[in-house]
């Protein structure tokens, strides 16, 4: 069976962008195409942390409530939540309710808001762009990790990032652009591509 399939529209997409409508908004419209905004990432990083563990479906269904419940992930507004918002979040269904998670994505956005004296956090991320190689032909030929989602995790801890691990990172690089892991002869791989030639005129030295 290809991993690569043709849909009803006539185009061919990556097989988990075709199992569903909110995978496939998702697959067409957003994963691997370039976040390159603060919010944005804080967002995907976010994301990428509740998911951790769970299938993405999940977090697709739940993504609404999930923006609504960390205030549109804003990090000057998350940055404050205290143990009181904790709390409310642990009991609010809307959300990923695993308590380790959640602290994380509010020491998350902590660490996004200091990040600005310094290397903000978009300069950051896409300091850690992956060289262009060939595209992937069927999933076995995409990796779980690499060695810029291992150095950018290390970095992002060193930010005081937490549940940033090399996989996690590796996910989120995927869905923001960084890496290009739509397969070989799906139509958004191209449109990726040019969105990605973009970028650089944004991070040249990345």
């Amino acid at each position: 069976m290809s991993d690569l399939v043709k849909g009803e529209d006539g185009k061919a997409r990556c097989r988990w962008g075709s199992t569903d409508a909110l995978y496939r908004a998702y697959h067409d419209n957003e994963w691997g195409r370039p976040v390159t905004d603060e919010r944005g990432l804080y967002e995907k990083l976010s994301l990428e942390c509740l998911q951790s563990g769970l299938s993405w479906a999940l977090i697709l269904r739940k993504r609404d409530g999930i923006r609504d419940a960390f205030a549109d992930f804003e990090p000057d507004a998350v940055a404050v939540f205290g143990s009181k918002e904790i709390e409310a979040l642990l009991n609010d269904p809307r959300v990923i309710r695993n308590r380790r998670k959640l602290e994380a994505i509010v020491r998350n956005a902590q660490a996004t808001v200091a990040m600005r004296d310094h290397t903000p956090l978009p300069d950051l991320v896409w300091s850690f762009r992956q060289k262009r190689g060939r595209a992937p032909r069927s999933y076995a030929d995409m990796a779980s990790l690499t060695d810029e989602s291992k150095q950018l995790a290390k970095e992002l801890k060193r930010e005081g990032f937490a549940f940033v691990g090399p996989t996690t990172v590796y996910s989120t690089m995927q869905a923001v652009g960084l890496v290009n892991d739509h397969l070989a002869g799906c139509f958004v791989r191209k449109e990726v591509e040019a969105a990605q030639r973009n970028v650089q005129r944004l991070f040249p030295s990345g």
